[in-house]
């Protein structure tokens, strides 16, 4: 009983650590990369489907991406979706080839980034430490119910706690390694 709630309790906090992760991916920095615009959506046929299925995309050079649609008829939907997206970015279209140029970002852009950044950091943690009064939550239950004793439910609080504080610790690597590549110029 005990097991099973450690580890979904660390299933639980690894899946919002995956989560962070993947959100600071779509995070621009100064850098190119083909994760900054996988997740666009380009509509194919009538339904939308992320950028990564309906062409392929590489980095040229550490400041511009080329993609490449697989049909020919895809390259004004692909050039539309880049314009629309959050990002910024202006393609530049020759025959079946869409060039990318990612600008320097700004000193105020970057620092700007940087407080995006902190927020989801923290959200991840607010996540993480919900996770940990869920599995208190459920050794005390188990308490109330005599179906284990006091020790034990003081030793799993304990162990709980050990693993919030490694995955926090995990959050605050990825934020600090993220904030790194932002601020490198």
């Amino acid at each position: 009983m005990l097991n099973e709630i450690k580890k979904d309790a660390q299933a639980r906090m690894l899946k919002s650590i995956d989560a962070l992760r993947h959100t600071l991916t779509k995070i621009r920095t100064g850098r190119a990369t083909s994760a900054l615009v996988e997740h666009i959506k380009v509509s194919y046929y009538g339904s939308d489907m992320p950028l990564s299925q309906v062409a392929s995309v590489a980095v040229t050079d550490a400041r511009s991406l080329t993609i490449t649609p697989w049909e020919k008829p895809m390259v004004a939907a692909v050039e539309k979706a880049i314009i629309n997206s959050d990002l910024g970015l202006t393609p530049t279209t020759a025959g079946l080839t869409i060039r990318i140029n990612i600008p320097a970002l700004t000193e105020e852009r970057r620092k700007e980034l940087s407080k995006v950044v902190h927020g989801e950091g923290e959200d991840s943690k607010v996540a993480i430490r919900n996770i940990r009064r869920d599995a208190n939550q459920h050794a005390k239950d188990l308490l109330k119910e005599k179906k284990i004793t006091e020790d034990e439910a003081t030793r799993q609080e304990d162990e709980i706690q050990k693993m919030t504080d490694k995955a926090i610790k995990d959050v605050d690597e990825v934020v600090k390694l993220k904030e790194q590549e932002l601020m490198a110029v």
